[in-house]
């Protein structure tokens, strides 16, 4: 019984260290970001918040959730970048259903 145990032991670990790290994510997003200012350094720990508001997508959702008032040309801007996503979006679509149905059908 002892083999048995200390055989699946490394597996057992690294299986709860990664439901760990998982929490600790989950439990550090409501939280929110924190960064540890160093030697009185806080031009080196605001562009780290930065780079990690951007990276989490903190910096998106702000900027989605203001309700300031968009100039025409910003929005006729961002029109124009959701229409190009949307064409990307369906021209990969067509592409991706052009190769599988080639692939089932075996050419």
């Amino acid at each position: 019984m002892m083999n048995v145990v200390a055989k699946y032991m490394p597996t057992i670990l690294t299986r709860s260290s990664a439901v760990l790290n998982s929490v600790s994510r989950e439990l550090q997003q409501q939280r929110g970001i924190r960064v540890q200012v160093r030697d009185g350094n806080l031009e080196r720990a605001l562009s780290l918040m930065q780079k990690k508001m951007q990276s989490s997508g903190i910096e998106r959702l702000i900027k989605s959730e203001q309700s300031h008032h968009i100039k025409n040309s910003e929005k006729r801007v961002l029109a124009r970048k959701a229409r190009e996503r949307t064409v990307q979006s369906q021209q990969f679509s067509r592409v991706l259903k052009s190769l599988l149905d080639k692939k089932v059908r075996g050419l």
